[in-house]
């Protein structure tokens, strides 16, 4: 069977020899236009005079547009807040779009932008959580507040407290391919849109909008982009909207693409968290009270801001039996760029919440920080005992993290290793090691309910072969192998007869966007419900022509087997385009089980949980911070996976993803608001010197318990959180050094590493 077999990502080759064609390849008409925004200078303020004259006569402008200067709706927003495409007067953060230029060449699009005189009033600017918190300046009225038990009562009866801060910085999705959109106009007022864009129907709608036109006036296509990370999902609507907005009012195609320094100073980031901490504990470090308090960090605009903190919310007990918890979430405004969508979507600044947390309090009772951790797990899924309730009172009936953590405390060698280390401290006063295990529990669905949908369409030709489409989007995870191994496998054919073409609206509809780690069980879903309607049709086809019932009928190895008798692939289907048998469908898939109310913080917001754990061990300097990663082991759960190898090089990409979050990536901005880490020079993401020499991935050898396509688990967001593991190594390298708790914040840079050693060795 196709799945389940570790076959290469199918543009593999196509990527390594450059033959793959993003959207900056695609070869345009040669009247095709070039766009460029001309931005803010400052972070909050007024325009008092905007003088585009020299912009306009500028070589190679053809058109410069301001708000006033759009034909229909000014607003790209993602969420119900307006987020204005061109600003209507007022500015919010440095960077923000103000006109657009229409030029020849980019490069002359680029060079006009930056001939604009704009003169404003500017205002005091509200740029970090504390100025925040004191303006009173939010996105909702109130905090959100999800809760179970009575927190206050066990953390005041409790035998032993802690309390703590721990801030957390955000992150750039630093992508490889930038964001790149391209608008062909057609007859009668209809438009095709190319974006790179993890959110195909978004920018659809988002384009009619804009237009003034109605949706099926709108198609975009997306063949993959250069990476995604969750700063595709809404951040494209900007340069596609304006491509689409400037082919219409000039008749020529329109193309847009960021520079990268471009790129960073406009789009949005990962969400940087202040987590306040108040914890109850017993003797051996079992958590019976917990008080969290999230302040989120959201930027000017909206975007998603209010899903990543609920997410964040949603992971505050990771793998832990909380009794009794309470989360307070505050979302702030602030002028800066927005935070956005980004691998994990507020789960793992939740989740490294509670694990600073349970290292605290290992600490504090002087245990190792892996029993304590275990102490407080949820119950094993097969254990007797009532089933235990998230935070958020959904049952845990799949926990595995008893046997997976057992299984790789002895494939790392951990004990050993622990005890290892904690001799090699003992004898160098120089260089300190550490090492950490620590799991993960990640939930499994959109929390939007109505996102948890997919469609698709298969098409048979003749000849037997297949052609494929689904709503989902390849961003470099391998998606579309796996969802044409899924189809491979309900005909019984080779992987190599299915062929899946671009993502588009035109022929799959109202797509969600491929995010939330649902893009293989949703669109492999859809996609074996249209192949299993073709597949009903031979097999009532070819039964009846044998006298036999359709349930005798099997899709075997290149074969139809009908009872005793067995014909090709190819023939069947020829036959049945001979006797006029349709050999085109569509599939459709919900995710069943759903029901959540986010304002009330209960429910059932996930089908399911994913798995894993990781063991890093680390080194660091002491009298300069400089640290390095030296060994990191993994086993993470994918279910009963789709393909194996994919699977493994997303485990190994997103530890190294989490790992540089958490270690080297460090968003700067200065008093006056502007990002002074804005391009590879200045913002730190890891290298290939920067993964662990020793780096041992495993998959766990199971299935999923729920029904999920080949009973397979989500694996693009779980294993980011396994980079936990890394900053709580280092915390335990840094607490060799002294008496104190290390309390290390993230990014843990080696200035702040520095800081943390100098502090517990006082």
């Amino acid at each position: 069977m196709s799945v389940s077999k570790p076959l290469p990502h199918d543009a593999a080759a196509l990527h390594v020899t450059g033959q793959a064609r993003y959207i900056d390849d695609l070869p345009l008409p040669k009247n095709a236009l070039h766009l460029a925004f001309g931005t803010s200078a400052i972070a909050r303020g007024t325009i008092t005079s905007l003088d585009l004259d020299a912009v306009r006569t500028a070589e190679g402008v053809v058109a410069v547009l301001t708000a006033e200067d759009l034909p229909h709706h000014n607003d790209v927003s993602p969420s119900p807040s307006p987020e204005p495409l061109l600003s209507e007067g007022s500015v919010h953060f440095v960077g923000q779009p103000i006109f657009l230029v229409v030029a020849e060449t980019h490069l002359l699009a680029r060079k006009a932008a930056k001939l604009a005189r704009i003169d404003y009033d500017e205002h005091p600017a509200i740029l970090t959580i504390d100025q925040a918190m004191d303006a009173k300046s939010h996105f909702e009225d109130g905090p959100r507040i999800y809760q179970k038990g009575d927190a206050a009562s066990a953390i005041e009866n409790a035998a032993h407290k802690v309390h703590g801060v721990f801030e957390i910085g955000g992150q750039e999705h630093f992508y490889l391919e930038g964001q790149a959109a391209a608008a062909l106009p057609q007859e009668g007022g209809d438009m095709v849109v190319h974006s790179s864009t993890q959110h195909p129907t978004e920018i659809q709608h988002k384009v009619a909008e804009a237009l003034g036109v109605p949706m099926n006036a709108v198609r975009c296509e997306v063949r993959r982009m250069g990476g995604g990370f969750g700063g595709k999902e809404s951040q494209g609507n900007h340069l596609a909207v304006s491509c689409a907005v400037a082919a219409a009012l000039t008749g020529r195609p329109c193309s847009m693409r960021y520079d990268r320094d471009d790129d960073m100073i406009i789009t949005g980031k990962r969400h940087d968290f202040r987590i306040s901490y108040t914890v109850g504990f017993d003797d051996a470090g079992r958590i019976e009270g917990v008080d969290f308090l999230q302040l989120c960090r959201c930027g000017w605009s909206m975007d998603l801001s209010l899903p990543v903190a609920d997410r964040a919310m949603l992971h505050a007990d990771n793998a832990y039996n909380l009794p009794n918890i309470r989360i307070e979430s505050h979302r702030l405004k602030t002028n800066t760029q927005s935070g956005t969508a980004f691998r994990g979507f507020g789960g793992p600044q939740g989740m490294v919440g509670i694990e600073r947390v349970l290292d605290h309090v290992a600490h504090a009772v002087g245990r190792d920080p892996l029993e304590v951790r275990r102490d407080n797990y949820y119950r094993a899924m097969d254990s007797d005992g009532p089933v235990q309730t998230t935070p958020y009172h959904m049952p845990v009936e799949d926990f595995i993290l008893h046997d997976m953590t057992d299984a790789l405390v002895a494939s790392s060698n951990y004990v050993a290793r622990r005890a290892h280390i904690k001799d090699w401290n003992a004898n160098n006063p120089i260089l300190k090691k550490g090492i950490a295990l620590t799991p993960v529990k990640f939930g499994i669905s959109f929390t939007l309910t109505h996102l948890n949908q997919a469609g698709a369409l298969v098409h048979v030709y003749q000849d037997g072969s297949i052609h494929m489409n689904h709503g989902g989007t390849e961003m470099g995870q391998g998606l579309f192998q796996k969802v044409a191994q899924v189809a491979a496998a309900r005909f019984g054919v080779d992987v190599s007869r299915v062929k899946i073409t671009a993502t588009d609206t035109g022929k799959v509809p109202n797509t969600s966007a491929t995010a939330a780690s649902s893009g293989s069980d949703l669109n492999g879903m859809a996609v074996k419900a249209a192949c299993d309607t073709i597949r009903a049709r031979l097999a009532d086809f070819v039964a009846e022509r044998a006298g036999l019932d359709a349930s005798e009928v099997r899709f075997e190895d290149g074969q139809v087997i009908v009872g005793t008798e067995s014909h090709a692939f190819d023939a069947v289907i020829a036959d049945a385009y001979m006797n006029r048998i349709s050999l085109s469908a569509t599939g459709f898939y919900k995710t069943p089980k759903i029901v959540w109310d986010r304002i009330k913080g209960t429910g059932r917001p996930f089908f399911y949980f994913a798995y894993g754990a990781a063991v890093t061990e680390v080194v660091i300097d002491t009298l300069t911070g400089e640290n390095r990663i030296l060994r990191a082991d993994i086993l993470h759960d994918a279910g009963a996976s789709l393909n194996p190898a994919l699977d493994i090089g997303q485990v190994e990409g997103g530890y190294v993803q989490g790992a540089g979050w958490l270690t080297t990536e460090e968003l700067v901005w200065d008093d006056a608001g502007r990002l002074r880490t804005h391009a590879p020079s200045t913002y730190k993401i890891p290298a290939c010197s920067d993964r662990p020499d020793i780096f041992n991935v495993a998959l766990w050898d199971g299935e999923n318990r729920e029904d999920t396509i080949y009973r397979s688990k989500a694996v693009g967001e779980p294993p980011l959180m396994l980079g936990i593991s890394a900053l709580m190594a280092l915390s335990d390298a840094v607490g060799a050094c002294g008496e104190g708790y290390p309390a290390l914040d993230a990014p843990a840079t080696a200035e702040t590493i520095l800081m943390a050693v100098n502090r517990v060795s006082e």
